[in-house]
């Protein structure tokens, strides 16, 4: 009975170990076949463009092939959605921008993924500041004039966004509602249209990414009102911050993160998110692709972004209903 009883805890513990042995050799193995990385966006916006730099590195150390995938529409749920229902292996990755995870869930009633128990983070990757940028017809040289001038003119001075509950609106409703104004949106179907009306003068104003403003600021096509970082940046060392100006809490930048689906071994997460640390806090990869476009690395452990991207959705939550954006 005793000889029986010993065979059986055995048998027990080694049915236990199995699994985590597992998925030991699975990390270790992996990556053994091609990579697939989807972008929530068409080719040629930041988002691809980072996606293509990091998936080329990644291929270099790893030796396989990485194909960037882009699956752009229903604001960024067609590409989500097709993650989290791909399989746990980390073959089938997410590089997408703040939205699916952090604003998203607060426009939609019901959407096509779960952006908490369909994921696994690996790592948050880059930040871009954006700039409060205004057509040079605009009566104002900085945030507190503007401010002024949209007291006095409640509802009469528009502003772009590329569109309803996209970052671009969504930092101006938190501008109005620290600054106490009432300004009137004009929504466009991408970034493009907005800055290209803007720099028409058909509309005054708008946030955008400083490395989209630099070169119109410097035809004197666009002005700087005011930086969203939280100290003046080397591009506009003259233009003050939103806090600087009055508007204390106001930080307004776009970021991008990396994703697994949810049941994707730790091991593999791990490996993932040390190689991709690695390459994003590179020089090379700060120099070549991070300086081009103005961004700034921003890599951490998955627990670190897990952590933060709770931040940022309880933040965006607070700005969307005070805001009442809905989206059916």
């Amino acid at each position: 009975m005793k000889l029986r009883r010993r065979q059986f805890l055995h048998l027990a513990a080694s049915a236990a170990v199995l699994p985590a042995v597992s998925r030991i050799a699975a990390a270790q193995a992996y990556p053994s076949k091609q990579i697939n990385i989807i972008v929530p966006v068409p080719p040629g916006g930041l988002v691809d463009l980072i996606a293509r730099a990091l998936g080329e590195r990644l291929a270099e150390v790893w030796g396989q092939t990485i194909i960037v995938e882009n699956k752009a529409g229903g604001n960024f749920q067609i590409a989500t959605a097709y993650v989290a229902k791909a399989g746990p292996d980390g073959y089938t990755l997410l590089l997408a921008m703040d939205a699916p995870f952090v604003i998203n869930p607060h426009l939609y009633t019901k959407l096509t993924y779960d952006p908490i128990a369909d994921f696994a983070p690996i790592t948050s990757l880059v930040r871009f500041e954006l700039v409060l940028a205004a057509h040079p017809s605009l009566p104002v040289d900085n945030v507190r004039d503007l401010i002024a001038l949209a007291k006095k003119k409640p509802l009469e001075l528009n502003y772009a966004t590329f569109g309803l509950g996209s970052t671009a609106n969504l930092y101006m409703k938190m501008f109005e509602s620290i600054a106490g104004v009432e300004l009137a949106p004009v929504h466009y179907k991408g970034v493009a249209p907005m800055i290209t009306d803007v720099v028409a003068g058909h509309v005054p104003m708008m946030f955008v990414t400083v490395g989209q403003t630099l070169p119109l600021w410097k035809e004197g096509k666009l002005k700087v009102l005011g930086v969203g970082a939280r100290e003046r940046i080397a591009s506009f060392p003259d233009i003050p911050t939103f806090s600087e100006s009055g508007l204390p809490g106001l930080e307004a930048n776009a970021w991008f993160g990396l994703y697994a689906p949810k049941g994707t071994a730790g091991e593999i997460v791990g490996k993932i998110n040390t190689e991709t640390r690695r390459i994003v806090t590179a020089p090379d990869f700060r120099e070549k692709v991070l300086a081009q476009y103005f961004g700034e690395q921003m890599v951490s452990s998955p627990e670190e972004f897990t952590r933060f991207i709770k931040l940022e959705y309880e933040k965006w939550g607070n700005v969307i209903r005070a805001a009442n954006i809905t989206i059916e």
